[in-house]
């Protein structure tokens, strides 16, 4: 049995995929679920429904997408009641995201109560960073009491996205040196040494690190205190503002890339210097990861704004040429799989994420199939 389904649960929807082997045999989006006017009622009616769709015959493995697995999970697991109960314990670290996974592997597990269930966390790639990158330099028995440490997410993209680079070179993983940039709504750069990673920009949460749709990225932790202290601002408000009003909204009041680009383009001054804060945040984490692994290989593109913005990407890496670093504009502009120049020092790649057929991969490795 080869086939697998794979759940994405939010606290409203579901996004699914059934593969067998590779091969996506159907596919959907179940929205605004127990909203008036929603796809269904709840997540059980929503599960029950596509599952009575799908043909579920020879299931081997149903492989769920988890954001935080915390200090414990640092690798994919099958599901348990421990297992249930430790990802609820982790609730705190990713209130938005965990909640919504527990519902989809529990109504799973109720109407699948025969086919394994398997925990797909995205902070399990980044298991490997070392200490010196995952710790802040804050009070150590704070850090330990509390698990204030980098995680960092998007593993999963990562993942497949740094495995598919080395292909495109017709290098082993094992040999290849890779900055990846995760551009989307959500946006994360990682480091990736011989397919293992060795840093990323995500912190504890999916607040910290590139400038992204609504999120602020990177910010002096001062402004919390100053907004609280000064403005008066409650800690929840500061919090809503940082995660749902920043990054492109809060300094252009779009959170898409592609309004901001059009704005841009008609000479919009907010809508510019929103797109240059981004890229300024780019440059310095390609920088710093270029530093981190001393030798590079590949700079690779992915997700909604990376693998379809090629003013981002120019932009990106403008100026790094002397760094070997260079991007082709005629390649740029077709979208190509490899668009640096012939015999660049270091390749620039557009890789589509596949992060739900990596969730399958995954699935099937816990359960050795």
């Amino acid at each position: 049995m080869t086939r697998v389904l794979v759940l994405n649960c939010g606290s409203s929807s579901v996004r699914y995929r059934l593969f067998d082997g590779d091969e996506v045999l159907a596919k959907g989006l179940v929205q605004r679920i127990g909203e008036s006017g929603g796809d269904a009622a709840d997540h059980l009616s929503a599960l029950r429904d596509l599952m009575d769709r799908l043909d579920l015959s020879d299931l081997a493995a149903v492989g769920h997408r988890v954001v935080h697995g915390g200090e414990r999970f640092t690798e994919s697991t099958v599901v348990t009641d421990e297992v249930v109960t430790a990802v609820e314990e982790l609730i705190p670290l990713a209130p938005l995201h965990n909640p919504g996974a527990l519902t989809g592997i529990r109504v799973a597990r109720k109407l699948l109560p025969d086919v394994p269930q398997v925990a797909v966390f995205d902070t399990a790639f980044h298991a490997t960073i070392p200490a010196e990158g995952v710790l802040w330099a804050v009070d150590k028995d704070l850090s330990q009491r509390y698990g204030l440490r980098r995680y960092g997410f998007h593993g999963t993209s990562h993942a497949y996205v740094s495995r598919e680079t080395a292909r495109l070179l017709g290098k082993p993983p094992a040999e290849t040196n890779v900055i990846t940039l995760h551009l989307g709504n959500g946006a994360s750069a990682s480091a990736v040494r011989g397919g293992r990673c060795e840093a990323t920009s995500m912190g504890m949460t999916p607040l910290s690190g590139l400038v992204m749709g609504t999120r602020s990225g990177d910010i002096d932790p001062s402004l919390i205190f100053h907004l609280h202290r000064a403005g008066g601002l409650p800690l929840d408000e500061i919090e809503e503002s940082l995660t749902r009003h920043g990054g492109l909204a809060g300094l252009a009041g779009a959170n898409d890339m592609r309004e901001v680009l059009e704005r841009r383009a008609a000479g919009d001054a907010d809508a510019t210097l929103a797109f240059d804060v981004y890229i300024r945040r780019l440059k310095e984490y390609v920088g710093s990861y270029l530093a981190v692994l001393g030798r590079l290989d590949a700079i690779t593109f992915t997700a909604g704004v990376g693998e379809n913005s090629p003013e981002v990407r120019l932009a990106a890496l403008a100026g790094l040429e002397p760094l070997g670093i260079s991007v082709d504009p005629a390649r740029n502009r077709k979208n190509a799989s490899i668009i640096s120049p012939d015999g660049a020092a270091v390749t620039v790649c557009v890789v589509p994420t596949e992060e739900e057929l990596e969730i399958a991969h995954e699935a099937r490795r816990a359960l050795s199939l």
